[in-house]
């Protein structure tokens, strides 16, 4: 009897071979990973989101908005030519989980910071097709009516610190000011109007 017929006989045998496969062949994928620059960087210029952007992700996260808008422009000439420089992994260093996705219901919003202006975003997000007649997104009305929460801001950006994101003690401590008086829309366009910007000004 073959040495691979064996294996194939003994259940347990086999369990333990694959497991073993399957975690050496992981470790030789991931370990790379953490030694290699360009994934665990920064880009020139990328900063960590505001007490009002950092909000307004929270928001894009709990309105579900990855669930039809992907964040990851691939390179290739289709998708660059239409939403602009391929995605790098240094842009996503401060993104806690990243929102990457492959389904796009909708357009990809990788490079959507800047394209329009505030109060464009505001129409968008408040009735779609306003400006975007042929629309299916839903519009979220009530984020204008809704106050942003600062009651665990400060807290947030400390945790957020502790994994190297680069928050100053006087950006802690001035983060529940600067959401006095924003809504949660004010908040949500102010996260997407600096999706993909680190990366355009050095194109």
């Amino acid at each position: 009897m073959g040495l691979q017929e064996r294996v194939e006989q003994n259940v347990g045998l086999l369990i333990v071979l694959t497991l073993l496969v399957i975690s050496v062949g992981g470790l030789v994928q991931i370990i790379p990973l953490f030694f290699q620059q360009s994934t665990t960087e920064p880009v020139a210029g990328l900063k960590p989101y505001t007490a009002l952007q950092l909000t307004g992700r929270d928001i894009y996260v709990r309105e579900g908005c990855f669930t039809c808008h992907s964040q990851m422009i691939r390179p290739f000439r289709a998708e660059t030519e239409r939403y602009g420089h391929y995605s790098v992994a240094g842009e996503f260093v401060y993104d806690r989980p990243f929102q990457w996705g492959s389904k796009r219901t909708g357009p990809d919003l990788a490079r959507v910071g800047g394209r329009y202006s505030d109060d464009w975003q505001r129409v968008h997000l408040i009735n779609p097709r306003d400006v975007v007649p042929e629309s299916i997104m839903p519009g979220y009305p009530w984020l204008a009516d809704t106050p942003a929460d600062a009651s665990n801001i400060d807290t947030k950006m400390r945790v957020l610190r502790t994994f190297g994101h680069p928050y100053s003690d006087e950006e802690i401590n001035s983060a529940a000011k600067a959401l006095e008086g924003k809504t949660e829309l004010d908040a949500m366009v102010a996260y997407l109007q600096v999706l993909g910007t680190s990366v355009k000004t050095r194109r």
